[in-house]
């Protein structure tokens, strides 16, 4: 068992992939840092914290993205966001069978400004752009940083989320709640208090997550597998009817959920008994006990 929590992006990869199936495009040998860094005087990285290429999954062709939470948080900047873009791109040019997003990041690098902000834009764009076109995106979350701001709006876009109970996903992270609505509304010290709100459980439960697995790299390939084969026998539905239909249902949750101040109150609402207890079960229990009880 390989801890998909604890490896680097190049290890998942290298646990994801089929063993030297992995074409890195731009890797550190060809030094593509941001200028941004360089002008601020700040340390920088010769991928940009960044892995993009192409490889095989049990045989598939796919393209895959593994941002590094160890520089910057995998925070998004001018390179980094455009080396996404380009990823995408290629997959409308190869048509690859499906392109794997392993998401680990902050959101938009602070450093960069407008220019983070612009390549999160672009990202989103080419997400949509490579959906429209029947390639699956999948994104796997269950990084040590999480995935929040630019980059959780990216992984909602894309066809599913695989998360594991470490993973985190969210638009604003824990600490920037904190600090913009004080600590009596979200204390992001309280670590139970943050898995339960934005970690893998909880999206699971709320449908966000389309699949729950262990902490482990070779669950992650599993599951992705099998969602690349589900997703290739249709289409994502882009029409405007899907989108006011899911525009319906988030009302409807809000409408729901809205004055609940705990997951835990969620879950209880979900009709899950003991919800308290739901956070200290291993997968394989948790996904036997809210097997009815998902949003």
């Amino acid at each position: 068992m390989s801890s998909y929590y604890e490896d680097s992006s190049r290890g998942r990869l290298d646990g994801l992939l089929d063993p030297g199936s992995l074409i890195e495009i731009l890797p550190p040998t060809e030094r593509m840092v941001s200028p941004h860094l360089r002008q601020l005087d700040t340390p920088a990285a010769f991928d940009d914290g960044i892995v993009v290429g192409e490889g095989r999954l049990a045989g598939r062709r796919v393209l895959v993205a593994a941002q590094e939470g160890g520089f910057m948080g995998g925070a998004v900047g001018e390179v980094h966001g455009a080396k996404l873009t380009g990823l995408l791109e290629r997959a409308l040019d190869t048509r690859p069978d499906g392109v794997l997003l392993l998401v680990e990041s902050g959101g938009v690098r602070l450093h960069e400004a407008n220019a983070g902000l612009i390549a999160v834009s672009e990202v989103m764009r080419a997400v949509l752009a490579v959906r429209a076109a029947g390639i699956p995106v999948i994104v796997l979350d269950g990084g040590t940083f999480g995935c929040f701001g630019g980059m959780g709006i990216v992984s909602r876009l894309c066809d599913a989320v695989v998360m594991s109970e470490e993973g985190r996903l969210g638009l604003s992270g824990p600490e920037v709640i904190e600090t913009t609505m004080g600590v009596e509304e979200f204390d992001s010290r309280d670590r139970a208090l943050v898995w339960r709100t934005v970690g893998g459980k909880h999206r699971y439960l709320l449908g966000e997550a389309a699949t729950l697995v262990e902490d482990d790299v070779s669950a992650f390939r599993a599951a992705a597998f099998a969602l690349l084969d589900q997703l290739s026998d249709h289409g994502p539905d882009l029409s405007l009817a899907a989108l006011e239909a899911e525009h319906a249902a988030l009302g409807s949750r809000l409408e729901r959920f809205g004055g609940c101040r705990d997951a835990l109150d969620i879950w209880e609402k979900l009709g899950v008994e003991e919800p308290e207890k739901l956070p200290i079960l291993d997968t394989a229990s948790f996904l036997a006990t809210v097997r009815d009880r998902r949003a």
